[in-house]
């Protein structure tokens, strides 16, 4: 054996034991802190072994079975998306629970059928194995292949629990039989969206207390109004950050998810752009798209393109800028500004740039 692989397999020797200490178990009781959201109970005896919550955010839901694209995710897999979505903002809530043995993925599911009728909601789509598109086999975990159901949701690298636990072991281990269902009911402030996804565990060496158990995967968005707390940037800060820098970041700049349509809530920004171009007269910037990594790399360079035309559209045809001081480009994920493991990050990331250009 060469010294490089006498050197991983006492790598391999050495985690061993880690690997072995870290495997799923059994549980007794939720994770600590967390509980139910009073929107939906859970299926009795199951536990929480995941959990995830964002105060404000985006979430996309599948309305039609997910299909082959020409692109490619963060991952090398062939991108599978829906043709027909919905789009939402608001306040977002993942559960993953543990069902008590002995019991399947349809019964689950229909049970969260029964519940959420009862509330006054309604099914708006469900799908059971290859019917939902994608690697029906796949849970968020995986590349080289082809995108699954839950990777349209999240992936393996946004799950913050340590590898081979209970909550990482729930959602990236290989699964069967999987049940799911888009769901929408009414409540006083607006709809409340759910999403169900119950499937089978195969839980392989590390993560075997799960295999042939039932996971349901719930996720939970409810209407809430976004805080407004960004602070425009004036004509003058930009001047000052152009002169020093070369360039300005700005978050004002406001678009529907997968959109290029520029908001109506964009306009002091645009404003301020518009001032600082009438100061000087010979400045010509190039406006930069810049997204986070939810999606594949080509789409999020035409889409950070689009938005940035879309911007010189706007400054031209309603603020008076001369359209030749103004050039586009779309870099998508390739500069970011912080990490994308969380909507924090993603937040950040999300921008459009004036770069000096001349």
């Amino acid at each position: 054996m060469t010294r490089v692989g006498w050197g991983f397999l006492a790598l391999l020797v050495g985690l061993w034991p880690a690997i072995v200490a870290a495997d799923a178990t059994e549980p007794t009781k939720d994770i600590p802190g967390v509980k139910d959201s009073p929107v939906l109970k859970r299926y009795e005896g199951a536990y929480i072994v995941g959990y995830e919550k964002s105060a404000y955010t985006d979430f996309k839901v599948p309305l039609s079975k997910l299909e082959q694209t020409d692109q490619r995710d963060v991952t090398n897999n062939r991108l599978y998306v829906p043709k027909q979505q919905q789009e939402l903002e608001g306040a977002l809530t993942r559960l993953v629970y543990l069902i008590p043995a002995g019991r399947s993925p349809f019964e689950v599911l229909r049970n969260y059928q029964d519940e959420i009728e009862a509330g006054g909601g309604s099914v708006l789509y469900s799908c059971k194995a290859e019917g939902c598109g994608g690697d029906h086999t796949r849970s968020s975990s995986g590349g080289g292949s082809s995108s699954s159901l839950m990777m349209y949701f999240f992936r393996a690298a946004d799950v913050k629990d340590p590898a081979f636990s209970n909550g990482a072991c729930a959602v990236t281990s290989t699964i069967s039989d999987q049940r799911y269902m888009t769901a929408k009911r009414p409540d006083p402030d607006g709809d409340t969206w759910l999403t169900v996804q119950a499937f089978r565990v195969d839980g392989g060496p590390y993560c075997k207390a799960f295999t042939g158990r039932t996971v349901a995967v719930v996720h939970l968005l409810e209407p809430k109004a976004r805080e407004r707390k960004m602070t425009t940037v004036k004509a003058d800060e930009m001047a000052k950050s152009i002169g020093a820098t070369g360039k300005v970041a700005l978050y004002g700049i406001l678009f529907d998810t997968a959109k290029t349509d520029v908001k109506p809530e964009s306009a002091p920004t645009l404003q301020e752009i518009a001032g600082l171009m009438k100061a000087d007269s010979k400045l010509a910037v190039i406006v930069v798209g810049h997204t986070d990594n939810q999606g594949g790399y080509d789409y999020n360079v035409d889409l950070s393109k689009r938005r940035s035309d879309a911007v010189i559209k706007a400054l031209s045809g309603s603020y008076g800028i001369d359209a030749k001081r103004l050039k586009a480009a779309g870099i998508g994920m390739v500069a970011p500004t912080a990490s994308n493991d969380d909507e924090a990050g993603r937040a950040k990331n999300r921008r459009v740039e004036l770069v000096k250009l001349n």
